[in-house]
């Protein structure tokens, strides 16, 4: 699987067309897309290997090399099967956890689940349930402490991404740097209107039309990084607060379920503030 990011320019399909054909590649499946108004060139390309050549994925690399420094491409290439790792951070909702240790148990999710971290007991059993490690931060509100268990948790177990299902702490400046591109947040689609306490209850006061749930990469900018994925569902005037969170949590489970799937598949690349996702 081959990811890259460039200038856009004349000659870069052929040139990537032209690299694994002659080492024997056949390509299964390929997207790309030109953003014109930044000027860059994005593409997705999948292929299976048809002689020994394209198997050695180190020597395949070393070979693009050339090419990519030749278009100076941000470009990345992996064996389809290699699964990322991924920490996934709660606190007391387990509707988000609870359907990603579900997908992933059931072979839904191509991704290897390195333990789950949480400011609170609450998720301890259903995760250490589904074999997967589970981790208390320190308690009494340390925000600190808490973030320095957090990253040394996340580089131990030499995750890749690390997951927000509903984790209710604002990560620092610092440590959001530390994982840019590399952390995913999901919340209710009220922002910025509907900020704080008790969102679902002030949008029923409003009469709010569309419930929906955004999954996005998290950044300094609070709520407010690149989307990758989103999803509405319509209600009406006899929805009471309750309908409004039970179907609230139902779309949030979803679209993060889809974000991390389709970032597992390498589907979703950044384009500044906000993303390609090649579906």
């Amino acid at each position: 699987m081959l990811t890259l990011v460039c200038a856009d320019r004349v000659g870069i399909v052929a040139a990537v067309s032209q690299f694994l054909a002659e080492r024997g590649g056949f390509i299964t499946d390929s997207q790309q897309y030109a953003d014109r108004d930044a000027g860059l060139f994005f593409m997705r390309v999948a292929f299976e290997a048809t002689d020994a050549r394209m198997r050695d994925t180190d020597a395949l690399r070393s070979d693009f090399v050339a090419i990519g420094a030749h278009f100076a491409m941000d470009w990345s290439l992996a064996e389809a099967r290699h699964r990322p790792r991924m920490l996934i951070a709660v606190s007391k909702g387990s509707h988000c956890l609870t359907d990603l240790l579900h997908r992933w148990q059931a072979g839904m999710l191509a991704v290897d689940i390195m333990g789950v971290v949480s400011n609170h007991p609450d998720m301890r059993r259903i995760t250490e349930w589904h074999g997967i490690p589970y981790h208390e931060l320190p308690p009494n509100g340390d925000k600190a402490a808490q973030e320095a268990a957090l990253l040394d948790i996340f580089d131990r177990s030499r995750s890749d991404y690390l997951i927000l299902a509903r984790y209710m702490q604002v990560l620092s400046e610092a440590l959001v740097e530390r994982l840019a591109g590399r952390c995913v947040n999901i919340h209710h689609s009220f922002l910025p209107g509907f900020k704080g306490a008790r969102p679902y209850h002030r949008a029923h006061e409003r009469g709010v039309k569309l419930i929906g749930a955004t999954a996005h990469f998290v950044t300094a900018d609070l709520d407010e990084g690149p989307i990758i994925e989103q999803a509405v569902e319509r209600v009406d005037h006899r929805a009471t607060p309750e309908d409004m969170i039970r179907i609230g949590r139902d779309i949030e489970a979803q679209v993060l379920a889809r974000a991390v799937s389709w970032i597992a598949d390498r589907r979703v690349l950044l384009n500044g503030a906000k993303t390609v996702v090649f579906r």
